[in-house]
């Protein structure tokens, strides 16, 4: 109870910092850009905005974050984690169904049964060592999965990047969630502000990466969640019927032992070895390269010669038919464990 009072004032706290600052951003003006980029022509006001995100972020929140996890064991924190996220499915699961995703759906609510029955109350996370994947869904990726627009990139005071329609989501989103109603209110906004510090204390290495890595962070971010959004909503419009199948096992070839008449021959210098295909087509190729053809009924064929110019045995008959295979004596092995020849290259 100590901790969520100590948490529920430090929300509070980061709040009114929060305020302050943005109405200093506000009377100082936002700043003008000259050509803001497709898709975000509120840019100049969103820079204003992610700055005044970023220095909260950089004197109340990251620092509050960091003495959460130095004061809390990391089991702890993975129960919290799991806390939030077995609520969480509650609005995913919603989203699931209304776009008609039913399996998912089913599946987020039995993700909710068994990690509140047997993950007491959500701290442990039963339902993915059962196999029960966890989704991601929102209201904002329910309307863009009927059509609506995204509209201009936004970046919203305290929450960070979003866009028009995303933000509408979001207000759906509190009404969904199950902590808005829990009464009393200090309590909704103490676990409230207990999930803002501990998703910043599971970004902290993240938020390290970014400020060594990207030369505009502005861009960096504004790029990076428009592109995860899009992936999010191109993954929940795909159908079942659209992914490819694996279970139909491709038919196998047919060898035939009466197919060497009608067969193409090979490129020249390549020798087909499929084993079982007696009297196959393809002829193999002496050194220079060029196709031994079969000779007519009742001759008799010469070898061909090698590169160096020097004749070579006589070639071998494998069939004994009028329409044989011939094959140079050189290029023969003998048979191996399924009782058919083979070739070598030379």
């Amino acid at each position: 109870m100590q901790t969520t009072l100590r948490t529920s004032r430090i929300g509070a706290r980061v709040f009114r910092f929060g305020k302050v600052a943005m109405a200093a951003a506000l009377l100082a003006g936002c700043a003008t850009v000259k050509t803001p980029t497709k898709g975000d022509p509120f840019e100049g006001f969103n820079r204003t905005i992610f700055t005044v995100n970023d220095k909260i972020d950089q004197y109340a929140l990251k620092p509050v974050a960091k003495g959460y996890v130095w004061v809390t064991p990391q089991p702890v924190r993975d129960s919290v984690t799991n806390f939030f996220s077995n609520i969480g499915d509650v609005y995913i699961a919603a989203n699931n169904l209304l776009q008609l995703r039913i399996a998912d759906g089913v599946s987020d609510i039995m993700r909710i049964v068994m990690n509140t029955v047997f993950g007491v109350g959500g701290l442990f996370d039963v339902a993915t060592l059962a196999r029960l994947p966890k989704h991601e869904n929102d209201l904002g990726l329910t309307l863009g999965h009927y059509g609506v627009p995204p509209g201009p990139y936004l970046v919203l005071p305290l929450f960070g990047p979003s866009t028009v329609r995303d933000a509408v989501g979001s207000i759906g989103n509190y009404y969904v969630n199950p902590i808005s109603y829990i009464d009393p209110p200090g309590l909704s906004w103490a676990l409230y502000g207990l999930n803002i510090v501990n998703t910043r204390a599971n970004l902290l290495g993240a938020s390290d990466v970014l400020e060594g890595a990207a030369l505009d962070k502005y861009s960096f971010v504004r790029n990076a969640y428009l592109q995860r959004r899009q992936y999010l909503l191109s993954d929940n419009r795909r159908r079942p019927q659209e992914l490819p199948s694996y279970d139909e096992e491709a038919p196998l070839p047919k060898y035939d032992e009466d197919t060497g008449a009608g067969a193409a021959a090979a490129p020249a210098g390549a020798v087909t070895g499929a084993a079982g295909t007696q009297g196959a087509a393809t002829k193999a190729a002496p050194a220079s390269g060029a196709a031994v053809a079969s000779p007519p009924q009742g001759t008799q064929a010469t070898a061909p010669e090698a590169a160096s110019g020097s004749a070579e045995t006589p070639p071998i008959d494998l069939n004994g038919g009028p329409e044989t295979t011939q094959i140079p004596a050189g290029q023969l092995i003998p048979p191996t464990h399924f009782n058919f020849p083979s070739f070598k290259l030379r």
